[in-house]
């Protein structure tokens, strides 16, 4: 079984699911990203879907 790994920034994150071309908050991202850990995750606080990378965004793991 092949795990994929995609690291994907704040900033793509925002302008691919809002459309934001100015980048207003990317905090918006980290609060939308811990509401959705408590729907996928099975231990919300330790996850292992949505890993967040300091200073550039998330690694999403299948």
């Amino acid at each position: 079984m092949t795990v994929k790994t995609k690291l994907v920034s704040r900033e793509h994150i925002l302008e691919t699911v809002w459309g934001y071309d100015i980048y207003p908050s990317t905090r918006t991202i980290d609060n939308f990203i811990v509401t959705f850990r408590k729907y996928f995750e099975k231990d919300p606080s330790n996850p292992t879907h949505f890993i967040s990378v300091r200073g550039v965004g998330y690694k999403f793991i299948e």
